[in-house]
């Protein structure tokens, strides 16, 4: 009796989170207003006031979540991951990755979906905070090289998309570009959440058996300039990329 209630209060508190979601992306664009336009500061000032905005109202959604029971999480190495001008990679297990990726870094930029713009709920944060949108693979490096040069820390999902549990990891050459383009070395950040939700197959009522705990875990640099000795960018983006759909397989089966 008591396992059922537990379901039921987390299918309550599940949808009343992602509603609040919903209505806080409504809201925000305004709330961004002053920061933006009535307050002193110039351009780079005034971007990070936005992303800063995003950042806390992305953590005060993780923790109303885990406030409610709909999950818990542990972060290792907090310090680190809110450096300033790291380029962020990190596997895609949950529809909420990224905001719990935002939650702990302040400046965090995001390569995203081109079409979360069309998203009513989406679109505002995104503008807001002046993410990247990935609808031009050029505009996209360069986009991305400006913003690692002005300390903030770009987030990448090499997949593109989210995986699928137990299916092999496959990603995108876009991400291993960026890295070589850019000449910045690569943060990896591994993302698990037990048991699964919130998954590319499952539906945000579909909610597990017991609570679900995501961890972000911190590992050491890949260093891009060994992938780009003596060799012509498109090849060495190929090397890269299956390295670290390699990287990656390797270290999530750690945690199976």
């Amino acid at each position: 009796m008591l396992a059922r209630l537990n379901s039921y209060w987390r299918l309550f508190a599940t949808g009343f989170s992602f509603l609040m979601f919903g209505l806080g992306g409504v809201i925000l664009p305004w709330l961004a207003i002053p920061l933006l336009y009535l307050l002193p500061g110039d351009a780079l000032q005034r971007e990070r006031r936005a992303k800063a905005l995003i950042h806390y109202a992305f953590r005060l959604f993780v923790e109303l979540m885990r406030g409610l029971g709909v999950l818990t999480y542990s972060v290792a190495d907090r310090a680190r991951l809110n450096q300033p001008g790291q380029l962020i990679f990190a596997n895609h297990p949950s529809l909420i990755d990224v905001v719990f990726l935002i939650a702990f870094i302040k400046r965090a930029d995001c390569v995203v979906k081109a079409s979360l713009l069309s998203n009513p709920f989406m679109r505002g944060a995104i503008k807001v905070a002046g993410f990247i949108a990935n609808d031009d693979p050029e505009q996209v490096i360069s986009l991305a090289e400006a913003s690692l040069q002005r300390g903030n820390s770009l987030i990448i999902f090499p997949e593109g998309t989210r995986s699928t549990p137990g299916q092999p990891i496959v990603m995108q050459r876009g991400a291993a570009n960026i890295a070589l383009r850019s000449n910045n070395d690569i943060t990896p950040v591994i993302i698990t959440c037990q048991p699964t939700t919130l998954t590319k197959e499952l539906k945000w009522y579909q909610i597990p058996e017991r609570r679900t705990h995501f961890t972000l875990s911190l590992r050491p640099n890949i260093a891009v300039q060994d992938f780009q000795q003596k060799t012509a960018t498109p090849r060495a983006a190929r090397k890269l990329t299956l390295f670290l759909e390699h990287y990656f397989t390797q270290e999530l089966a750690s945690y199976e």
